[in-house]
């Protein structure tokens, strides 16, 4: 595939690449400019299917789920399809102030970079093909998936690749900020919702009985001082805790939100099963606990010298950036959970994701669509060759 990457990027004409970086970055701001929590991308996935149908794709569709998907076909229709995947569910809520911000050669903007860039980049490509009547060697679908966030639970990503997994014989997952970073694994997440429930009472009258919420938290503080492993790497996370019903009472209730991510299976399950123990233990005649799953996101990887990710890693060296190589939880843990090969890629750099002062930069946008373009095309080339090599068998 690098062979292919290199006459790709020797080949082509890339004077139209600034203009593209600009139309992307308008792209970007537009798609901010909606808003996405994660379970409400419908008016998001409106705008983005608007887009698919005006660049002519097929079988443009959205699904219950509001997954956007749309088809380029390519010139050999039985060779299996590459799968270009962005999110465009944010973490923010939908009354969020999205205001955008320039100041310093950066945009400012919640959600601009995780993942408007890369639903703009998604449709960047789009563009770059169809203005240059560039028919791929096999087919490429365009999908906007939903539900990447938090307890969105990569639940786009699990329908649409169930949908098209038998037609599909590589994915490329884009994400706004990771531009220089190439993502060949995916890493273990398990989250749960840990609950206590108590008979409760006045603070005074009462003084005494268990509260639910200083048993919880009690529990929380034996989780948060388990000894994880430095390597493979393992953390957990208790991001919400809430419950009670006035200062002067007694908790009847009470529970957190409990994230544990390990680059290994095996640390994730040893890890669920110290939670489970501690758990158990803690119940009471007065005190009882509930563990409710709300989150599982698989684990996979691929080869670093997979033809996909030394395609990726030479399309960037060509570039001039030196590629680091990640793991992480994306959507592209679905199939890489199965065995597909996927990469996840960026178009651009920035910072403080899932934060209010989210920022990308612009400049390397227009190097971000190059690479992204050379890894696209030089997949669908690779995808012919394996099916002539397997057809030649």
């Amino acid at each position: 595939m690098k062979d292919h990457i290199q006459r790709i990027f020797t080949t082509t004409d890339w004077r139209p690449l600034r203009p593209l970086r600009d139309w992307v970055i308008s792209q970007g701001m537009a798609v901010q400019s909606i808003p996405a929590p994660t379970f409400a991308e419908a008016e998001r996935a409106d705008y983005v299917e608007e887009q698919f149908h005006a660049f002519g794709l097929t079988n443009v569709d959205q699904d219950d789920l509001h997954n956007v998907y749309g088809l380029l076909p390519g010139l050999n229709r039985s060779v299996p399809a590459l799968l270009v995947t962005a999110h465009t569910d944010t973490v923010f809520a939908a009354e969020t102030d999205l205001t955008l911000k320039r100041e310093d050669d950066v945009i400012y903007g919640p959600g601009l970079g995780d993942n408007s860039m890369g639903v703009a980049g998604l449709m960047g490509l789009i563009k770059w093909l169809v203005d240059h009547r560039i028919t791929p060697e096999c087919d490429i679908w365009f999908v906007a998936t939903v539900g990447e966030e938090g307890l969105g639970d990569l639940r786009g990503m699990r329908a649409a690749f169930e949908r098209l997994k038998k037609s599909i014989g590589a994915v490329v997952n884009l994400e706004g900020l990771a531009y220089g970073f190439v993502y060949n694994a995916g890493i273990a997440v398990h989250r749960v919702k840990i609950s206590a429930s108590a008979g409760g009472g006045h603070s005074w009258v009462h003084y005494g009985r268990e509260s639910a919420l200083h048993a919880l938290v009690q529990l929380a503080s034996h989780i948060t001082h388990l000894n994880l492993p430095a390597s493979p790497r393992t953390s957990l996370n208790i991001g919400m805790i809430e419950g009670g019903q006035a200062i002067n009472a007694i908790a009847s209730s009470a529970h957190f939100w409990l994230d544990m991510r390990s680059e290994s299976q095996i640390e994730l399950d040893r890890l669920k099963g110290h939670i489970h123990q501690l758990v158990n233990i803690s119940n009471t005649e007065e005190v009882q606990f509930s563990i409710e799953v709300v989150g599982d996101r698989p684990a996979g990887q691929i080869s670093v010298r997979h033809p996909l990710i030394e395609g990726s890693i030479a399309a960037l060296d060509l570039l001039g950036v030196k590629a680091g190589l990640e793991k992480g939880s994306t959507d592209g843990n679905v199939p890489l959970s199965v065995g597909c090969p996927t990469v996840t890629i960026g178009i651009t750099r920035g910072a403080n994701a899932h934060r209010l002062d989210e920022y990308i930069e612009p400049q390397p946008v227009m190097d971000g669509m190059q690479q992204l373009i050379m890894i696209c095309l030089g997949t669908t080339a690779y995808l012919q060759e394996q099916y002539e090599e397997a057809a030649g068998d």
